[in-house]
Formats: structure tokens, C-alpha cells, sequence
């Protein structure tokens, strides 16, 4: 078995100069993404209108709901597969932003998961705003050698522009008839004054890129933004969180009803509900959470997989008697979110002991040490070694270091300052109240889009083997660097039961 990055300095990708064979699969021009770009930030500005002026994607959901309903789909949203007892699947989330860090996952994901039944994608199919013209270089091109259905749900990004590019690719739906015009002077009424719209997809473009999953294999029309599959002895539930991570009351409905039953269920939802050491029930429109049901020992969940964050995180949770692993999902592409950030972790009766979280904080602040060090032409100051941000990760939580080869790095007081400045977390008993939100700020502004890097990428995605006793879940790497392409390594592994 392969290093993973718990093992040794190598297996996380530092200290290697040979690239993976990744780049033979991308398009000769690739759009360069970058978060700090206002031609990138402005079409995305949907979610703030939304914040400020009321979110309508409970309604527009309907709306999408309802014609699929018409045409044909099942009105219980329930795909029922003939997999048999044991098969496995894959889950990879946040992909598409169509640059080096998405292709050098898809070597890795084609090697893991080519005995796989279908996957799951869950949360931001296509960024930055989910436009149908960008499907083809960001979700029918990476993924055209994966002989297997894929289910997606979606996450924000994917609604910025209605979910029309989502909708048409994974339920092969054209767009629903559109609102009546909204009472003027009204809070509606400002918002479709500034709400980007979608914009008409080029049709050739498209019919071009469907045809690199044209394969029988490969097709899948599922019944809707959200739905369920049963597989083998299990029941998949994805849910649709919209722009602003939160469930309406049809939807909730539907999750209740789907949800009962002894068969055991996982969670597929676009905003995890354990997430940087919080817990973040999920609210649903007329009263309730989504946690308020997984948590439900009648309806017999075991996991809930979430996306939206860009790295990995598992919290396994004791609930009434039984363990519920939590867990965050979304590095399989985009841009690498901060794990140093997340303070000691002491959340739901999961301690730092039980928690786990790809890439290492150590590595994370390493990452982003270099990172800012060229982007602020400061390298001598902020520049860590990955031994250094280890240590002084180590020393800011009061804990073991994870990866530990040859005697450690000495803690120094630029190593803290630089901790310090990039928002390493810390104890909880020693972080303010004013700090918590500062980590947050950094965490949503500071975090570099994908062009503005090079390997090691730290991304991630799951496989998960079903059997009629139990499921096993292993997180597995991919840096962008040859000898983890070759070998992806395991970064995680839990057994569990079914019973």
C-alpha cells in the first residue's frame, strides 16, 4: 500500500519534481478560474441577493419538480437500481472548475473506481456559475472514460444561474415556464433587477460533449435536483440545499417520508452538517433539520456525506447507542479550502482523538504559506517548511504531530507569527469569541483559486464497498504529482456497520 500523507512527507507529495500524466486529458485551453476576479465574483453575486432579498430557489425548485413530474418521472424521486448485496460506488464532490487540480483527480478516480457500479457527485458540479456551456470541458470531458452512471445533486454554484445547465445534463429537462414578473417595489421586485440570469446554451456545443459519455454504461436521468436511489441493501438520499444551504418545506416532506423504513440510508446533502469542528443542523422551511432526521433511530441513517468545503473531514458521532459518520467530501477539483483553520476539535462528543481530516493541518498551512509567500513576494518570511507548519500546528492545539520523520521543527516566533497570520486554529479553551469570526472571514476570502497553484493539489475522493453487514469508506489522495497517480494512496478508512 502506498504512503499516504500520515506516513511520510513523500506520500503527502512534498519533495517531488515528477508531474502526473493528467495533463494529456485536458483541453489545450483551459479557462483560468480565479476567485479574486471581479469578471469571476460578479455573475456569482446571486447567493447575496438571495441573503438580502429573499431566496427563491424553494420556489424554482418546485418548478423543475413539477415538470419532471410531468414528463414522467417518478413522483417518489426513487431510482431503484439491481445492484447486487455487495457492490461499491463512489462519491466525489465540488469538481468543476476545469483546471489542473480537476484532472489530476480523474487517473487516480478511473484506477479506484473501475470495478465501481455509479457515483455520486455531490455539490458544485460546474463553477463558477454552473452555465450548460461549461459542461464539456468540466464534467462530460474529465469524466468520458468512467463506464458508469453518474447521479449528481447540486450545490451553489449550480444555481447561480437556475439550475438550467444542471438540470438539462442529469435530468435531461428544458427549462421550466418562468414566473410571473414580481410586484414592483417590493423586495422580489429589486432582486430580478440585479439577479443573473441564464444565459441560452450554444445546442452544438453541447450535443459535441455529451457525446463523450454516450456509452450505455454511462447513462443515467435521474428524477430531479433531489432524489433517492436504493442499491443493493442500502438507500442513497440526495438532497438539494440551494444558494443558501437550506431545505424548503416540499422537499422536507419528501425527505421524512423517504427516510422511513429499516433499510439502511446515507445522506448525500450539498452543505455537511459537521464541518471545521461545527455542527450545522441544516434548518428546513417550517420547522425541523436535516440532522433532526438523520439523527432519528427509526429511520436508520449511517452516514451523511456532504460537499461545498474543498478538502475531507470525518466526524464519527455518537447518536442514542450507535455511530453516525459525518462527513465533508469536497475536494474532488476545486480549489483546496484551509484545513489549518479548524480549531481543536471538540464538537458533538467527537474529540480531536476521533476526528479526521485530509490534507493535515500541517500540510494545509505549508500549502498556504508558499502560496501566499509568491502571491505577496514575501517567500523568505511567510514560506513554511512542512515540518515547520507540523510543529507549530502541533504547539497552537496542544496535540501529537500526525506525521512526525526525524526530530521536530523548532517552534519560533516567526513560525507562530505566520501561523498566525494565515488563521491557523487553536484550543477552544483559548480562542475568543472575536477570533472564531476572523478564522471564518479568512476561510471565505483568502483562499486561493485553483490557477494560482501548482502540486501538491491535496485533493480527495471516496470509495465506498457495500456489503449486506456493512460499508467501508476510504478517502484516497491525489496531489497532481506521478507516483500518487500511479498508487492512490488512502488517507482514511472507517468500517461501518449495518446491523
Amino acid at each position: 500500500m502506498a504512503d499516504s500523507s500520515r506516513d511520510t512527507a513523500e506520500g503527502a507529495g512534498w519533495g517531488t519534481t515528477e508531474r502526473g500524466a493528467y495533463k494529456h486529458l485536458m483541453p489545450q485551453r483551459v479557462e483560468k478560474l480565479s476567485w479574486l476576479n471581479p469578471k469571476t465574483l460578479w455573475p456569482a453575486r446571486n447567493g447575496v441577493l438571495a441573503s438580502w432579498f429573499g431566496d427563491p430557489t424553494g420556489r424554482t425548485r418546485s418548478r423543475w419538480v413539477d415538470q419532471r413530474t410531468a414528463d414522467g418521472a417518478p413522483v417518489d424521486k426513487l431510482v431503484r437500481r439491481d445492484d447486487p448485496d455487495h457492490f461499491s460506488f463512489m462519491v466525489i464532490g465540488d469538481t468543476g472548475e476545469g483546471d489542473d487540480p480537476q484532472y489530476a483527480v480523474v487517473p487516480g478516480f478511473l484506477k479506484v473506481g473501475q470495478d465501481t457500479k455509479f457515483t455520486v457527485l455531490a455539490s458544485d458540479v460546474i463553477y463558477p456559475v454552473g452555465a450548460t456551456d461549461d459542461y464539456g470541458t468540466k464534467f462530460f470531458r474529465p469524466y468520458k472514460d468512467y463506464q458508469a452512471p453518474v447521479y449528481a445533486i447540486p450545490g451553489n454554484h449550480d444555481w447561480y444561474e437556475d439550475l438550467h445547465g444542471f438540470m438539462r445534463v442529469f435530468c435531461d429537462a428544458p427549462a421550466p415556464t418562468p414566473p410571473a414578473a414580481p410586484r414592483r417595489l417590493t423586495a422580489a421586485w429589486l432582486r430580478s433587477l440585479l439577479w443573473h440570469t441564464p444565459r441560452a446554451p450554444d445546442e452544438q456545443r453541447l450535443t459535441e460533449a455529451r457525446r463523450l459519455r454516450s456509452a450505455p454504461a454511462q447513462q443515467a436521468v435521474q428524477p430531479g435536483p433531489y432524489w433517492a436511489v436504493d442499491a443493493g441493501p442500502v438507500r442513497i438520499i440526495g438532497i438539494d440545499t440551494g444558494l443558501l444551504g437550506t431545505v424548503d418545506a416540499e422537499q422536507g416532506r419528501w425527505l421524512r417520508e423517504m427516510s422511513e423504513g429499516d433499510r439502511p440510508k446515507i445522506l448525500i446533502t450539498g452543505s455537511p452538517l459537521y464541518v471545521d469542528a461545527e455542527h450545522q443542523p441544516c434548518p428546513i422551511e417550517g420547522g425541523g433539520t436535516v440532522d433532526d432526521i438523520v439523527r432519528d433511530p427509526d429511520h436508520h441513517y449511517v452516514a451523511a456525506i456532504g460537499g461545498d468545503i474543498h478538502n475531507y473531514q470525518r466526524y464519527p458521532v455518537p447518536v442514542n447507542g450507535r455511530t453516525i459518520q459525518y462527513v465533508v467530501a469536497g475536494g474532488g477539483g476545486a480549489f483546496m479550502h484551509a484545513t489549518h483553520t479548524i480549531p481543536r476539535v471538540s464538537v458533538g462528543h467527537v474529540t480531536e482523538d476521533d476526528f479526521r481530516c485530509y490534507p493535515l493541518r500541517g500540510d494545509s498551512l505549508a500549502f498556504y504559506s508558499r502560496l501566499y509567500g509568491r502571491r505577496l513576494r514575501m517567500r523568505r518570511f511567510f514560506t513554511l517548511t512542512e515540518a515547520q507548519a507540523t510543529a507549530v500546528i502541533a504547539k497552537r492545539l496542544g496535540i501529537p504531530a500526525t506525521r512526525t520523520q526525524g526530530p521536530p521543527a523548532q517552534v519560533t516566533l516567526r513560525t507562530r507569527l505566520v501561523a498566525s497570520l494565515l488563521g491557523a486554529g487553536g484550543r477552544p479553551d483559548r480562542t475568543s469569541r472575536f477570533r472564531l469570526p476572523v478564522r471564518k472571514a479568512y476561510t471565505q476570502l483568502f483562499s486561493p483559486g485553483s490557477a494560482t497553484y501548482s502540486p501538491p493539489f491535496f485533493k480527495c475522493f471516496l470509495r465506498l464497498d457495500v456489503a449486506p453487514d456493512s460499508i467501508r469508506l476510504r478517502c484516497f489522495s491525489a496531489t497532481g504529482n506521478r507516483k500518487q497517480e500511479l498508487d492512490p494512496p488512502v488517507e482514511d478508512e472507517v468500517t461501518i456497520p449495518l446491523s
